[in-house]
């Protein structure tokens, strides 16, 4: 699988799914297949947008 090289962050996919009886959340971002979880949903949603928004820093990291 190819990893996502967009620099857009409009371009990555969020999506949150509580599980556990609804005592957990689960982010997930399908263009890096990449998971986080965590028991809110706040917490699993800023963690993936700072996981995307760090993918992105090491993209332009390697395009200077």
């Amino acid at each position: 699988m190819n990893t996502m090289t967009s620099t857009n962050p409009a371009d990555y996919d969020i999506l949150i799914r509580r599980y556990d009886n609804g005592a957990n959340y689960a982010s997930y971002c399908p263009q890096l297949a990449h998971m986080i979880k965590g028991s809110a949903h706040e917490e699993v949603e800023n963690a993936m947008k700072e996981h995307v928004l760090q993918h992105i820093a090491e993209l332009k990291e390697k395009k200077d």
